[in-house]
């Protein structure tokens, strides 16, 4: 199986990275820049789980070597249509695309350019990022990587090639049933958690440990998962007591990487996340007071940011 993995950064980086080591035929299309940098210094792993460095197979805009079995996209929401098409050369008659990204918005996008019936469900839980020499750094010890069937037979041919592809990776590689039911459940997580401490500018501690805190950090977590049950999706109970472990935890230092982007004045995924799920709750009648506070103050810092560039 041949797999095609749209960048090499943090998230790209380290699961591709990770799949190559094991053997499986990884390809990496980045630009030219960080290609050079790959060819020279090899693609780098810094990871409590262990350190690597590897010789990647490359290609960049132009000469992509496809058709490819597999397309991962890891980018974020604000890069997907430049993303799809870097990708459109890639895709062969029967090539799929696995986005690992946030959210579940990108499949109405997918969807349109590729095709339902091409695009898989997929999430990943990773804390990860470039460091200063462009090497991927892995935070902590999670690394785990979701995808399956959004309809039809679970197993079907093309996601056991995937399993038996990823077969002997060192991070935790689960096909789902459920898949969709898994994206909601992280989507759910990660909205509240990126409201949250995007609005109140700090980590989950913190914001618990306030007076109110900690019903409003609850309030948030609702208003979401009515979303998620509204369209189908009810946040199951091992999962709704792990989300509120980690987000009502009065000595927890988490933030979302949203919440670290915003910091250092970037571009932040909030249109995509906070965003959307609120448009999801007007068109189904239902009030999300939490989420609009934390949309607003996103749009806030959105044209405050592109009224300086």
């Amino acid at each position: 199986m041949r797999m095609l993995f749209l960048g090499a950064g943090g998230t790209g980086g380290y699961f591709g990275g990770r799949a190559a080591q094991a053997g499986a035929d990884v390809t990496f299309l980045v630009r030219e820049a960080r290609a050079e940098r790959l060819r020279r210094d090899g693609l780098r792993i810094k990871s409590p789980q262990g350190d690597a460095t590897l010789t990647p197979q490359l290609v960049t805009a132009g000469a992509l070597g496809g058709p490819y079995d597999v397309v991962v996209l890891s980018c974020k929401a604000y890069d997907l249509d430049s993303a799809i098409e870097a990708i459109r050369p890639a895709m062969g008659e029967h090539t799929v695309v696995l986005p690992i990204m946030n959210g579940v918005r990108q499949y109405d996008v997918l969807d349109q350019a590729f095709g339902a019936h091409r695009v898989l469900g997929g999430l990943c839980q990773i804390s990860a990022t470039l460091g200063p020499e462009g090497e991927v750094v892995h935070m902590g010890m999670r690394a785990t990587l979701v995808y399956g069937e959004r309809a039809g037979d679970a197993r079907s041919a093309r996601c056991a090639a995937i399993e038996q592809a990823l077969a002997g990776v060192s991070f935790t590689a689960r096909l789902s049933a459920q898949i969709y039911q898994d994206i909601w459940e992280k989507y759910v997580f990660l909205t509240t958690l990126a409201a949250a401490t995007c609005l109140m500018r700090g980590p989950v501690g913190r914001i618990v440990s306030a007076e109110g805190g900690d019903a409003f950090m609850r309030a948030l977590l609702r208003e979401s998962q009515q979303v998620a049950a509204a369209n189908g999706h009810p946040v199951r109970p091992e999962a709704d007591e792990a989300a509120l472990k980690m987000l009502t935890d009065p000595d927890s230092p988490v933030t979302a990487s949203m919440f670290r982007d915003l910091s250092q004045g970037g571009k932040v995924e909030a249109d995509h996340l906070v965003g959307d799920m609120v448009r999801r709750a007007q068109a189904l009648g239902l009030e999300t007071p939490c989420l609009d506070l934390a949309r607003i103050h996103l749009q806030v810092y959105e044209a405050q940011r592109a009224a300086a560039a």
